[in-house]
């Protein structure tokens, strides 16, 4: 499943942009863009797919991401009536310097910890997803007031788990995405089979030693790590939607079903068989 930008544009007569339940329960929206969000789940159990995490929640979800995470829209596979509010604002909305504010310091930490993606619970979530759901009855002004207020709840709650161990960051200037956007295209057309190193080096027009020091350099990987996760994101999704684990290991492009559960439980914590039974209850 290919990943997607999303354009994001701010509200009239607003800085950010609020959705209500934009019910995409029948897409596979893997998707990305620039913006922070916020998204509010209430009423539903599913899938939190967030960069590299996955898992379920159940009946009510709250989560923030920062910039270019990518991720799974919340009610994929829903088949109840539920409630979405859905929060999306650039990193300046308010003035590039408006996090600076000493008075903001606590916000600050958040936007910068929500790069990893953070999934709230307990109080937290209730009194967050209360005032969420209770923006379109406000005026603009009190919108933007209550916005505030729900950061800095978030921000000093200590009922938060991070997502990701590290910032999932895809910041790179225009030469970088459009080498990126080509290999990243490429292991979406390629995946199922063997590539080797020296194939994607050529596409860079580097030899393999100097491409393996540039994708480690971009991305913290190696690009069989990348390859391996790519891969398992694959596997993933097609035990999600009930293959089972040698369908899932062989169309997702590994070779050896006994390297495949080694990978799958390195990078997901757990064996496939288990996360199927774990999410298809």
């Amino acid at each position: 499943m290919k990943v997607q930008l999303e354009e994001v544009l701010p509200d009239q007569d607003r800085s950010f942009r609020l959705l209500l339940t934009p019910r995409l329960n029948d897409q596979f929206y893997w998707h990305f863009h620039p913006e922070y969000e916020i998204v509010y789940v209430e009423g539903a159990s599913g899938t939190r797919h967030i960069g590299s995490h996955i898992s379920r929640y159940q009946g009510s979800d709250l989560v923030f991401m920062g910039p270019n995470i990518p991720h799974l829209n919340f009610d994929y596979g829903v088949r109840t009536d539920c409630e979405q509010v859905i929060v999306q604002m650039k990193n300046d909305f308010l003035g590039k310097d408006f996090l600076a504010a000493p008075e903001l310091s606590a916000v600050h930490r958040l936007f910068n910890q929500a790069r990893h993606g953070l999934s709230f619970h307990g109080t937290a979530k209730q009194q967050a997803g209360e005032r969420l759901k209770a923006l379109v009855t406000l005026p603009p002004f009190e919108q933007l007031i209550e916005l505030l207020r729900v950061f800095q709840l978030l921000a000093t709650t200590e009922e938060v788990t991070l997502l990701n161990t590290q910032p999932v960051e895809y910041n790179y200037n225009l030469k970088e995405q459009q080498r990126m956007k080509l290999l990243y295209h490429y292991v979406e057309e390629h995946y199922r089979r063997r590539i080797d190193i020296a194939e994607v080096a050529a596409l860079t027009n580097l030899s393999e030693a100097a491409f393996c020091r540039y994708f480690k350099r971009l991305t913290r990987m190696t690009f069989t790590e990348f390859l391996n996760q790519y891969r398992i994101h694959q596997a993933k999704q097609l035990l999600l939607l009930d293959h089972n684990v040698t369908e899932a290991c062989y169309e997702s492009g590994f070779e050896s079903l006994s390297y495949f559960n080694k990978t799958f439980k390195k990078i997901a914590g757990e064996n496939p068989l288990q996360f199927k039974k774990r999410h298809l209850i």
